[in-house]
């Protein structure tokens, strides 16, 4: 008996939600809120690039050079952003042309005395670059350490995990992100 009065109850419940309807007329819009941030607006998606040659520290068993983070008035320094950090290679088309590419970094190199391997890390202020090895890397090609090119690029960290680019390519990132060639800027090397 309990149940069919809670059966009965349930029913004329049900009925009740389903039966409503929003024939009446619809209302005035409401007043307008307030405007939003514009999404990525020039103070992210910046881009810095140097060349430099990778100095070795014996204590350290790697080498290692540190670069400034610029700031500006357009270029906070990036509290809480990602950087995307790129190597830059060059490679020999079939005409015998150069092509530029761009490795995002860490970055390994499987060579004849072991393996290597650039890596980074950073605050808001700087970038420290290394290129450390399950060997002993002083005795490494100047090739690897010698005029070495690198780009990074400064993003909102939900950039780098939600925008569905493919982080990895660095074209992929700079179309995105509506990065042209004149926007990069130089950066400091500290040591």
């Amino acid at each position: 008996i309990i149940m069919k009065k809670l059966f009965l109850l349930f029913t004329i419940i049900g009925l009740g939600l389903t039966s409503c309807s929003n024939d009446g007329e619809v209302g005035p819009q409401g007043p307008q809120g307030p405007p939003g941030e514009d999404g990525l607006d020039g103070l992210y998606g910046y881009t810095y690039e140097v060349t430099l040659d990778l100095d070795y520290y014996d204590n350290l068993g790697y080498y290692s050079n540190i670069i400034e983070i610029p700031e500006s008035a357009d270029t906070p320094n990036p509290d809480g952003d990602a950087i995307l950090m790129y190597r830059q290679e060059i490679a020999t088309a079939d005409d015998g042309s150069d092509i530029v590419t761009w490795s995002m970094l860490p970055q390994n190199f499987f060579v004849e005395q072991g393996t290597i391997q650039y890596v980074f890390n950073h605050s808001a202020l700087d970038i420290e670059l290394i290129l450390e090895g399950n060997f002993d890397v002083s005795t490494l090609e100047a090739g690897f350490t010698e005029d070495q090119t690198f780009r990074f690029v400064v993003v909102p960290s939900d950039y780098a995990s939600n925008s569905g680019v493919d982080i990895s390519n660095y074209n992929a990132v700079k179309q995105s992100l509506n990065i042209k060639d004149s926007d990069i800027k130089s950066a400091n090397i500290l040591k």
